[in-house]
């Protein structure tokens, strides 16, 4: 028997509710990985929660701030497995990649914020090693941003090419909605 999909939730932390980040694409995306949760929950499947604990002493992720805190809908249960990272890739200065070998997972499902930094990292390093990966398009978000030339890069835009980047290459893209009925399918 194979072994079950892996949900990996990124950074859903409060942090990124705070203002200073700008406008955002996808206001559905917690709404979607909290359904994606629910449905993991109710197979009993694996999930592991990422949370970023910044060093910056300005960043509303640092430890003693209520930002670094999960968000409600989608902050782990009792028995969840929680990995802390510092960096934009789940996978470095943690103990992910061995708890993903001593699952046996070799399928994971990845949602989460934000869709250019940390899913994007996480991912292409997710497929590197040689996982399949399903990352969830409706299930992450990312903010506006300013290039190096000033031009303004809106966050659908950014969201979309970041998609399309992954997709194919080091993950197939997929719907909550999509994905959840995959697997519900009779296999």
């Amino acid at each position: 028997m194979s072994t079950p999909p892996t949900l990996l939730l990124i950074d859903l932390q409060q942090g990124f509710t705070d203002p200073r980040w700008g406008p955002r694409n996808n206001p559905h995306a917690e709404a979607n990985a909290a359904r994606l949760l629910g449905a993991w929950r109710e197979h009993g499947w694996p999930v592991i929660h990422v949370q970023h604990v910044s060093r910056e002493p300005d960043s509303p992720l640092r430890p003693g701030q209520p930002g670094v805190e999960f968000l409600p809908a989608t902050a782990p249960r009792p028995g969840e497995a929680t990995v802390q990272k510092h960096v934009n890739s789940a996978f470095i200065g943690t103990d992910l990649h061995a708890r993903l070998q001593a699952l046996r997972a070799q399928d994971l499902v990845i949602a989460g914020l934000t869709t250019d930094h940390c899913v994007s990292t996480s991912t292409r390093m997710a497929g590197n090693l040689g996982y399949r990966v399903r990352l969830v398009g409706d299930a992450t978000a990312t903010f506006d941003r300013v290039g190096p030339d000033g031009t303004l890069h809106p966050a659908a835009q950014l969201h979309a090419a970041h998609l399309a980047s992954l997709h194919g290459e080091f993950a197939k893209v997929v719907t909550t909605a999509g994905l959840l009925d995959d697997l519900r399918a009779p296999a």
